[in-house]
């Protein structure tokens, strides 16, 4: 992509949009970058890209001119914002960070989406082709931005990408060779008006391929018209390409490996292990070497991190889960009676569809932040249900509620900033809480 001497403007100024800005500039072009907000992070990135002589303008009185070339959407700005809807309607180009970072990438791409679990399946794919001898990184919604690995794509045999809905919003071009589909369950109903909005922008992964790529997918989707080469799986019993049955992982009839020898438990981590199986056979990398990576893998943390156990008690992290089916995985991989920590900030949903998993499940709830309300209302018919003012009141009723044998699994279901930073510094803290009680036996 040639963009040397445009003018380009970067809204957001997150991550990916201070990446953005750096690969743009660095080709040649001038770039001016947006932000609303105006403390924090976003402070501290946009002195580095001033010191770098990029133009930063920030606050809500941004000028609502359009002289530019192009535009670049960050994956967290909403493309109904002012800050957006004044460029669209001047007829300014806009596409993502996504398509930006794919036009310089110089390998094929393996892309991962679905409403849960993109992380573990994205970690799993790049160990199980590293370990195959294949050049790879992980980039992506992971954590490091595609616009900042795209530098060294040249030097790689395949990017693995974590892609978000957000991020797909915004695609002209960009085709992986792989696109993976995990799973679709409502999320992020603050932001798309309808699940049909929703599952549109993840069907986006697909968009641009062709009978010579391929669609990894979870055999439940219903996915018409795909022109790529399907490959399926399912730990539901469904029939599929992979499948979980009796508790192994089975490729095309052929049993591959328990999945007690590995180191994730549920189904769900079933479908992960299945869809990154299914990429490297695509890849061709030995079985022998898939199993052994497979087995290697312990799980990042706040994804049912185990913490401690104390006075026979298993404390759990999965601050991960942000969504409801994610709390809902959680919980159906417990084998011991649960009290359950969950709450945070309001996306819309609705969690009375949960009753009768927690009556199986959860001897009681002990619920945080903005939705605790709402989730008293919608589960206290089902399980005694008990409100705290904050994280460390509510690790403390949890310790007085578990018996001897149970779980203390706290598995959110709701997004975290209300009351932290991210879901990492809420699992930072919960651990840290845990860490910090004192046996009593």
């Amino acid at each position: 992509m040639d963009v040397n001497g445009k003018q380009v403007v970067v809204l957001g100024l997150g991550i990916s949009g201070m990446e953005a800005a750096k690969l743009l500039q660095d080709h040649g072009a001038q770039v001016t970058v947006r932000d609303n907000a105006t403390t924090g992070k976003v402070a501290e990135r946009a002195d580095v890209l001033r010191q770098r002589g990029v133009r930063v303008e920030l606050g809500p009185e941004i000028a609502a001119d359009a002289p530019f070339d192009f535009g670049v959407l960050s994956p967290g700005i909403n493309p109904a914002a002012p800050l957006v809807e004044t460029l669209h309607q001047a007829g300014l180009p806009m596409f993502g960070e996504l398509e930006l970072a794919y036009r310089f990438c110089a390998c094929p791409i393996v892309a991962i989406t679905g409403t849960n679990g993109k992380t573990t399946t994205t970690e799993l794919v790049h160990a199980l082709l590293s370990a195959g001898g294949k050049r790879t990184q992980a980039s992506g919604n992971i954590g490091t931005a595609f616009s900042t690995a795209v530098r060294e794509s040249g030097d790689l045999d395949v990017m693995v990408l974590e892609v978000s809905s957000f991020q797909l919003e915004n695609i002209v071009d960009f085709r992986p060779r792989i696109s993976v589909h995990l799973n679709l369950t409502p999320d992020h109903l603050d932001r798309y008006a309808t699940m049909e909005e929703y599952a549109y922008a993840k069907r986006q992964v697909f968009r641009n391929q062709t009978g010579d790529d391929y669609a990894v997918i979870n055999a439940k989707l219903l996915l018409p018209g795909l022109l790529a080469t399907r490959v399926t799986f399912s730990a539901e019993g469904l029939d599929a390409d992979y499948q979980l049955v009796d508790g192994w992982l089975v490729a095309r009839g052929e049993p591959v490996l328990e999945q007690s020898r590995t180191h994730l438990i549920g189904e769900h981590n079933a479908e992960n292990m299945l869809a990154a199986l299914a990429v490297a056979d695509l890849y061709e990398i030995p079985r022998a070497i898939s199993i052994k990576a497979l087995c290697e893998y312990h799980p990042l943390p706040h994804r049912c991190e185990k913490v401690a156990e104390i006075d026979g008690v298993v404390y759990l992290n999965d601050s991960k889960a942000t969504n409801i089916d994610a709390l809902e995985k959680a919980l159906l991989a417990m084998r011991s009676p649960v009290v359950l920590l969950a709450g945070g900030k309001d996306k819309g949903l609705d969690f009375t569809g949960l009753r009768p998993l927690l009556r199986e499940k959860v001897r009681a709830v002990v619920l945080i932040g903005q939705m605790a309300d709402k989730l008293e209302a919608a589960w206290s018919s089902a399980v005694p249900c008990h409100k705290c003012g904050s994280l460390a009141d509510a690790v403390a009723e949890a310790r007085l509620l578990a018996h001897r044998g149970d779980v203390v699994l706290f598995s959110p279901g709701c997004s975290s900033y209300d009351m932290f930073k991210s879901f990492e510094d809420r699992g930072d803290q919960f651990r840290a809480l845990v860490q910090a009680l004192p046996s009593l036996s």
